[in-house]
């Protein structure tokens, strides 16, 4: 038998997630040709029931996300992510027993109220070792990105093979799998003598700054998938190309997303948090309003992956400086702020692309990042070796 102290926390948070997030992302895949299968309506009708279908689960968590930040915070982090990843994999069953189209809903709506894995992970990663606190919440952030990477194809693949409602399933299995793992692997948290008393303290001021620093960063991340049929063939795409080259500019960005979140600690301490943010959300938001200027699709793909390695920190880091002075319910705020911008990104960006152009898009959605820059800014900035909020 494998000692317990084998499986550091380090390793089985990143790993859980990492198994965690490619579970969600590969149902999502499959999800919208499932609806296809069982809907009885019109393909007007089955569209607007796939929209809400996968809508709606992101939308609850956005609402609940925050309360079960509060609870987890006045109890055992570790304990509510073993729970909800078990809840979460008896909704994914309860999806596979959905045979018609409002079951499929209230499925999904459970399963939003359940709240977000992810929200504990970040907790648990908050309460390691200061020195440690960006590198944990880095791992965690490149793990998940890594899993929405690897998770559609194996979810597209699964489906083609074992079909939909076996792979619904097997999902599920995955986060009981999680649950197991964080149950077995990670030592119950320890509570520093008065911290959370600090916490409690923090200004939530500062956690609405976050709040909205995170939104518009995670949107100028989130946007492009939904508008990507309509931007490629103005670049040279043949219309059979477009779902090929599409899903390489999808596939490199997330790379760029996982390499850029990795870097984030490093980039941290030689320049500081603060300062990081906002020359690297400053930069962000120029080169998405450069996308813009290409003239092909792969000056664009370059582009976008330059922009992706740039936004990429801004998360960890703003989770970060949540995650060393507020409890549980600021750092649920925060990341439901990620989770909102996977809603608002697409639905903003298709809704600006119907009457306007792709250039004016890009454009548009870099202001949000650039309106946050004062506001971070006038924070004090850390300088390199020197933790912000230590005295």
């Amino acid at each position: 038998m494998i000692h317990r102290r084998f499986f550091k926390p380090p390793r089985v948070i990143p790993l859980a997630l990492f198994l965690g997030t490619s579970a969600w992302s590969f149902v999502y895949v499959s999800l919208p040709f499932y609806i296809e299968r069982i809907s009885p309506g019109d393909p007007a009708s089955t569209l607007r029931w796939t929209g809400w279908i996968l809508g709606i689960s992101p939308l609850v968590t956005v609402l609940t996300g925050p309360i079960w930040g509060r609870m987890a915070g006045k109890g055992n982090p570790k304990a509510f992510y073993v729970a909800v990843q078990i809840m979460q994999g008896i909704g994914f069953v309860g999806m596979a027993l959905a045979r018609n189209l409002p079951e499929l809903f209230l499925a999904r709506l459970l399963l939003g109220a359940m709240g977000a894995g992810s929200t504990f992970a970040f907790m648990i990663a908050g309460g390691t070792h200061e020195d440690d606190v960006r590198r944990e919440v880095s791992a965690v952030q490149s793990a998940m990105t890594m899993g929405q990477i690897l998770g559609p194809l194996a979810g597209a693949v699964a489906a083609a093979r074992i079909g939909f409602v076996p792979s619904f399933v097997l999902g599920g299995v995955i986060l009981w799998g999680c649950a197991g793992l964080v149950q077995w692997g990670v030592p119950p948290p320890e509570r520093l003598p008065g911290a959370g008393d600090e916490r409690r303290a923090s200004s939530w001021g500062l956690v609405v700054t976050v709040c909205f620093l995170v939104l518009a960063g995670s949107i100028q991340v989130l946007f492009l998938p939904a508008v990507l049929p309509q931007i490629l063939p103005p670049l040279g795409v043949g219309s059979t190309e477009t779902l090929e080259v599409g899903g390489l500019i999808i596939f490199a960005s997330g790379v760029a997303a996982a390499v850029g979140s990795l870097a984030a600690p490093r980039l941290a301490d030689l320049i500081g948090e603060r300062r990081t943010v906002v020359s690297f959300l400053a930069l962000s938001s120029g080169l998405l309003a450069l996308l813009g200027l290409a003239g092909n699709a792969w000056s664009f793909g370059a582009l976008r992956f330059l922009q992706m390695l740039v936004v990429a920190p801004i998360f960890p880091l703003a989770v970060t400086l949540i995650a060393r002075r507020a409890g549980g319910e600021a750092i649920a705020l925060v990341n439901s702020s990620r989770i909102a911008a996977s809603f608002v990104g697409p639905v903003v960006a298709t809704t600006l692309l119907t009457w306007t152009t792709p250039s004016l898009l890009f454009a548009l959605l870099a202001v949000p990042g650039l309106a946050c820059l004062p506001v971070v800014g006038r924070g004090r900035t850390s300088r390199p070796g020197v933790r912000e909020g230590t005295r």
